[in-house]
This record gives structure tokens, C-alpha cells and sequence, in this order.
């Protein structure tokens, strides 16, 4: 394929399209008006990243490549695009480089705590979606559930807390790989029983790893991720 436009993302193949339609779905279930970020991992692969509106990025990895090797676009051009494609090529629509703002975790260099079983974070995010109902507003969940750590992980001295900030986003994206017929969106027995969450950890950063994709919080001030 001779490729001439110098601006696009080219995905390998069906599947990774498919991939990227449902983070851009689930996107845009966020925020009708979101941005996602997509940057060249390597050769072959790009990562595509959004700011969910929780203080929390999440990001998934796609095979493909990206030009330039970063660029913004938006949510809703993204979904029209794909639907368009048939030759892998994604055109990414008018550039939205200048609505992002924020720094992006490093790729490598995490250190690996703990695994947590995935129907501990359905269930965390159950019992999120009762109190938030039962105490939110309009405005969404109440700041002091978001920043409630309902998790803690450990290795040797180092202890981290996982908000549930953390726990929204991940179940929001649709990162864990949920049966269908489940009935309840954050039903625990819709995941297998072994299916794990990997939580990671930099000085400065949250990472969990889920099958479908990552979540990342920024340690000290959260702030900073969307400055």
C-alpha cells in the first residue's frame, strides 16, 4: 500500500480496528466531546490515550503506526473515521494537538507489586456505583468517594493505595474481558475466576494493567496529569 498522507494513523489490521472503535466508543460515553492522544510505541505498535475525566489516563496498545509520531484528535471524527476505513488507514480528522494538556507515563521502568483478582474490582465498582448513587449529584460522583482508597497492594516496605477513581476508569474503558450475558454491567462472575489486574508502580505513577488496557494515576498531585 503506498501511503501519501502525512498525517494518519495505519492499523495492521481488522481486529486492532475493531479495538480501537470500542476505546473510542467507550470514550465518548465519557465525554461526547473527548480527545484521544495517540503516540508511536515503536515500529509497530502505537498507544492510544485518553484523560477519562476521573484524574485517570487510560491507554491500550495497538498494532499499527502512527504519523507524526504524536498527535491528538478527536473522539467523535476518530468513530466516523473507522467506520469509513477499509484499507487500514484511519484519517484522524481536524489535528486537536492544542486540546491536550499533560504529561504521559513513561513506557517502561515500572515496578510490579502485586496481581489483584478481576472480580475484586467489579465488586469495588458495584458497591462505587451504589454509594454514588445513593450520595452523588449532577455533577457525578462525590470527590470524597473518587479519592477513597478501597484497595491496598504491597510489596516488601512499599504499600499503594488504589482509589477508586482508579476502579471507575478501569470498568468505564471496559478494560476486563466481561461475559455478555452478565446482566449487571459490574457484575463480579461475568469475568473467569483466574482473570487477574497487574498493578504497577513508579515514584510518580499508578499503573494497573487489565486485559484490554491500562489505567494510570499520577502519585503526589494528581493535578499535574491534566496541567
Amino acid at each position: 500500500m503506498v501511503e501519501v498522507a502525512e498525517r494518519g494513523i495505519w492499523l495492521a489490521d481488522e481486529a486492532q480496528r475493531i479495538d480501537l472503535a470500542a476505546f473510542t466508543e467507550r470514550a465518548l460515553r465519557l465525554d461526547d466531546a473527548a480527545v484521544i492522544r495517540f503516540r508511536k510505541r515503536s515500529e509497530d505498535t502505537l498507544m492510544a490515550w485518553l484523560a477519562t475525566g476521573f484524574d485517570v489516563l487510560a491507554a491500550r496498545a495497538l498494532q499499527g503506526r502512527v504519523r507524526p509520531d504524536d498527535l491528538s484528535a478527536g473522539a467523535d471524527e476518530l468513530s466516523r473515521a473507522l467506520v469509513a476505513s477499509e484499507s487500514g488507514y484511519v484519517n484522524p480528522g481536524f489535528a486537536m494537538d492544542s486540546a491536550w494538556r499533560g504529561v504521559l507515563p513513561p513506557d517502561s521502568g515500572f515496578m510490579h507489586l502485586d496481581d489483584v483478582p478481576a472480580r475484586v474490582m467489579l465488586d469495588l465498582a458495584q458497591r462505587g456505583v451504589a454509594l454514588a448513587r445513593e450520595h452523588g449529584s449532577g455533577q457525578g460522583p462525590p470527590v470524597s468517594l473518587l479519592d477513597q482508597e478501597v484497595i491496598s497492594v504491597s510489596s516488601g516496605d512499599l504499600t499503594v493505595g488504589i482509589p477508586m477513581r482508579c476502579v471507575f476508569a478501569l470498568t468505564a474503558m471496559g478494560f476486563l474481558p466481561q461475559s455478555s450475558n452478565a446482566g449487571d454491567d459490574f457484575a463480579p462472575e461475568s469475568v473467569a475466576p483466574d482473570e487477574i489486574v497487574r498493578i504497577r508502580v513508579l515514584p510518580t505513577w499508578l499503573r494497573i494493567d487489565a486485559r484490554f488496557g491500562s489505567v494510570y494515576r499520577r502519585r503526589g498531585n494528581p493535578a499535574v496529569v491534566l496541567r
